[in-house]
């Protein structure tokens, strides 16, 4: 459909739709000065540690490939012949790291592994009690962060489905761009500055890998941020194509500036809307609004647009501006 609208969010992972990094240090019990038992948060954090490292080794040969990270699986696809693989043994052929274009078709098997067991799930890799182990850790991980996983878990299932609030969708350019009436394509994509297996198994334990595909998780590890912004961009982009950062570090902020994307900075403070529970799906398409104004309409109708779409959504200016200046490190 050529008039299809697509909108691609771009999560970062850890302090954004999980916490781990936070638990471990401390700083999500500080932010609630006292309120929180700091301790038990570190030891979630050690247990959490504990499943993903052991799970990346045993099932997703993190052991044998922590020293060849990758962008994303897809980045060796080249060399893979589709050779069966079924009776194939990785312990025995020799892998080492890939510089020549042998052992780089050895990492492209591995990474095909990966890439099906992602599809599979847990349910089909771990043992029953496995099963039950992880399950009591993400209930008492929910319970420990009043819901943090649970709500984005959420937020992600909606922009997916694209259950755009009629409102905003009416404002962007008066009436045009509609989900109901044009069609429109949602995509959760996910940037995460740690390496790319245990990023994938951190999405099948935190219960994100049916609403991230593994097609769509991207390491920035050794390349950074703004170039896996800009091979989304590339992979995605059309002259309906939208897109809208979201995270919590400096480095996702100042990569969205350098696209000209809108970027939603996701604070750990319990006082804050731009956390979980907190931000919704209304928020999020104000931001794309914004997009939408800024890119597709003239100087003079933008500016009237957005300013009724501020005060549709009951935004003032100093919000936006307080988002911005964050987000540049400037003291308001």
């Amino acid at each position: 459909m050529n008039n299809q609208i697509t909108n691609v969010y771009i999560w970062d992972m850890d302090e954004t739709l999980i916490l781990l990094k936070s638990l471990l240090n401390g700083s999500y019990a500080e932010a609630f000065a006292g309120l929180k038992d700091a301790q038990k948060g570190v030891e979630i954090g050690k247990m959490w540690e504990k499943h993903i490292l052991q799970i990346s080794d045993d099932f997703f040969f993190y052991e044998q490939i922590e020293n060849c990270n990758k962008p994303f699986l897809e980045a060796l696809s080249k060399y893979d012949d589709g050779q069966d693989l079924s009776d194939y043994d990785f312990n025995q052929d020799g892998f080492s790291p890939p510089h020549d274009d042998l052992n780089k078709r050895k990492l492209a098997y591995r990474h095909r592994i990966i890439a099906n067991k992602y599809k599979q799930g847990l349910h089909n890799i771990l043992d029953q009690e496995m099963m039950d182990l992880w399950d009591a850790l993400y209930k008492m991980t929910d319970e420990y962060t009043d819901g943090w996983l649970s709500s984005a878990r959420a937020l992600l299932e909606q922009c997916l489905a694209g259950n755009e609030d009629p409102t905003i969708c009416n404002t962007i350019a008066g009436g045009v761009v509609r989900s109901n009436a044009t069609g429109s394509r949602h995509i959760n994509v996910l940037v995460t500055s740690g390496s790319l297996i245990p990023s994938l198994v951190k999405c099948l334990l935190f219960r994100l890998d049916n609403l991230i595909s593994h097609e769509n998780v991207y390491s920035s590890w050794d390349v950074g941020k703004l170039q896996c912004f800009q091979w989304i961009k590339e992979r995605f982009d059309n002259r309906n194509t939208r897109f809208c950062a979201i995270g919590d570090g400096w480095e996702e902020c100042e990569a969205a500036q350098a696209m000209n994307w809108p970027f939603i900075k996701v604070d750990l403070r319990p006082n804050s809307s731009h956390r979980f529970p907190g931000l919704t799906l209304r928020t999020v398409g104000f931001y794309f609004s914004i997009y939408i104004i800024s890119h597709f309409l003239p100087q003079e109708v933008a500016e009237m647009q957005l300013g009724q779409v501020l005060l549709n959504n009951c935004l003032s200016f100093m919000l936006v501006q307080t988002q911005i200046c964050r987000c540049l490190k400037l003291d308001l």
